[in-house]
């Protein structure tokens, strides 16, 4: 008897997707808009959905513990949240105005900066010293820039403008966002425009200024809020994003095969020592890279390496709620390594968030952990703790230091490196992917950490299925 034909990915009946952060939860509601009828299954290793999506309730707020707030000029997270019918639940921030702490006290975050990468030297005294200003400002006599493939952050800069400037402006962002080193980090994954504007302009700071302006024409209207959250938290999006897609969620149900079958594609899932097979007619992986190597092994082989060749950073988020109290620290500050200090950032949301202002508390979060730089991360929950508020309460200069309740969420390899190569890997990796009919593969690990970025990669791995 001849077997019969895998259905094809243009007419699914099942979609099983392996990971239930919020790029599956995404596909999976993105799935449901266009093909309703169809069965879709969400296996998610851990006990709760969300991924690094995630809120707890501080002083009587819901309160965000991963990411806290979605770029609002690119439409995919806004765009999805309207979706949800949650569009009357955006804030916009009620200040962006941030700070860098240095040896010698605070200093604004100069405006117009990639990055941390300035477009001139304007409005960089005080930040960097007179020696540092000169050398961004000598960059105009340098030689036309020429890059050959994809370089680090941090020696393209430091070439072209000085130590100080990544010590001070870049290596502080950059830490926020991914927990990363400037010198290790792909210039061409993780700052993308500017890499783009760098072949025609030939130098950095023409650059910078290039993706700045071309950001600004292509939104249209450069006076709208960079940033917007979630009154009831992003940390609310996963639920939301099941009850639209009505998947069928099941927890503590890890992959751990992944193989052809007459029917399609077929999974082992549950415990090892008794798996459960599960048939599906299109799978889509959103597992972290070194799981996801693991489950592909057998049908796409050659996105192995390419896949362990991407490390991941840990952290911690800790949450405080100190007596209200009067501050100036407009958003909150940006901590460069050279500080010498235990965290990387303070984010004031009673003064960024205007949901979460007034009150009796001031609610205040802070994120400790970078690549290669984590021993910090092995003191216990008490200890780290307690050496975060008083980090924070004296970088805040807090009159009432003594926190009326705290919470520490630890994120364990929770921040792809975008190492220098990356955009070669992961175009090996969806190369090895697509070739499997029926298969696709998403995430933070790809092509941008943010909620937007992994929404946009949810929906193309949807279009690609389909």
């Amino acid at each position: 008897m001849t077997p019969s034909r895998p259905t094809t990915p243009a007419n699914p009946r099942r979609l099983v997707v392996v990971g239930a952060g919020i790029t599956g939860l995404a596909a999976a509601f993105e799935w449901r808009r266009r093909r309703p009828d169809d069965e879709i299954i969400v296996l998610e290793a851990g006990d709760r959905i969300g991924g690094k999506l995630h809120r707890i309730e501080l002083a009587g707020h819901w309160y965000d513990t991963g990411p806290e707030a979605v770029l609002a000029r690119v439409p995919e997270a806004v765009r999805l949240i309207a979706d949800l019918g949650l569009a009357d639940r955006l804030v916009a921030p009620a200040t962006t105005q941030a700070s860098v702490v240095l040896p010698d006290g605070r200093h604004p975050l100069p405006p117009g900066t990639v990055l941390g990468v300035p477009a001139s030297a304007d409005g960089l005294d005080g930040i960097l010293s007179p020696d540092g200003v000169a050398r961004v400002r000598a960059e105009a006599e340098l030689p036309e820039l020429a890059l050959d493939g994809d370089v680090a952050v941090g020696a393209l800069l430091r070439a072209r403008l000085g130590d100080e400037v990544v010590d001070r402006l870049v290596e502080p962002l950059l830490g926020g966002v991914y927990a990363g080193r400037a010198d290790e980090l792909s210039l061409a994954a993780t700052m993308p425009a500017l890499a783009a504007h760098l072949p025609a302009t030939g130098s950095v700071l023409a650059a910078a200024a290039a993706s700045r302006d071309a950001g600004a024409r292509s939104r249209g209207d450069a006076d709208g809020p960079v940033f917007a959250t979630v009154s009831d938290g992003i940390g609310s999006l996963p639920d939301a994003l099941v009850a639209a897609s009505r998947a069928v969620v099941r927890l503590r149900t890890p992959a751990h095969g992944l193989r052809r079958a007459a029917a399609g594609l077929e999974l082992s899932v549950g415990p090892a020592a008794a798996p459960e097979l599960l048939t599906a007619d299109a799978v889509l992986v959103t597992a972290p890279a070194q799981k996801a190597a693991r489950l592909l092994g057998e049908l796409a082989p050659d996105a192995v390496e390419p896949l362990q060749g991407i490390p991941y950073a840990s952290m911690a988020v800790v949450a405080m709620a100190f007596p209200a109290q009067d501050l100036d620290a407009g958003s909150g500050l940006l901590v460069p390594p050279v500080t010498g200090r235990l965290v990387k950032g303070v984010t004031v949301s009673s003064s960024k968030w205007p949901h979460l202002a007034g009150g009796p508390a001031l609610l205040v979060r802070s994120s400790v952990g970078r690549f290669r730089d984590e021993a910090e991360l092995q003191r216990s929950d008490e200890d780290l703790t307690a050496a975060v508020v008083s980090d924070v309460a004296d970088l805040l200069g807090l009159d009432r230091p003594e926190p009326l309740e705290t919470r520490i969420v630890r994120w364990g390899g929770g921040l792809p490196q975008y190492l220098v190569g990356h955009p070669a890997r992961v175009d090996a990796v969806r190369a090895a992917v697509s070739a499997v009919p029926g298969l696709a593969i998403a995430g933070a690990a790809f092509r941008g950490v943010g909620v937007p970025a992994c929404i946009r990669d949810a929906q193309h791995a949807v279009d690609a299925l389909l």
